[in-house]
């Protein structure tokens, strides 16, 4: 479990910098390429984060998509240039606060083990 701690504090870190960048707006992201390769470059961090967490852990949250994490990771990584960014955006803005809830809960779970 030590680990999964060490990965899902990095993804809770890929997640505050990814709700910074989100800060501007969409219009800003839009227009701003930087911002956007950065976007991705969180997004692929914490995708790969998730796929090093250990297959107990993600059984025992079932409810996270995992699988659906890894195949967006695979679709940045492989197919970044049919990548959509209004797909990255409502990533960003609509599934991100859920999944770093499901990962504060994750946390305190295995702070309180």
């Amino acid at each position: 479990m030590k680990d999964d701690r060490v990965y899902l504090r990095h993804i809770i870190e890929c997640l505050g910098a990814l709700q910074t960048y989100a800060a501007e707006g969409r219009d800003a992201f839009f227009h701003d390429r930087k911002t956007q390769k950065a976007t991705l470059r969180e997004l692929q961090e914490l995708a790969e984060s998730t796929q090093r967490l250990s297959d107990a852990l993600k059984m025992a949250h079932a409810g996270v998509p995992w699988r659906d994490i890894a195949g967006f990771r695979n679709v940045l990584v492989h197919d970044y240039l049919g990548l959509s960014l209004t797909r990255v955006w409502d990533v960003v803005e609509s599934d991100l606060p859920r999944f770093r809830a499901a990962i504060e809960v994750i946390l305190a779970e295995l702070a309180a083990e």
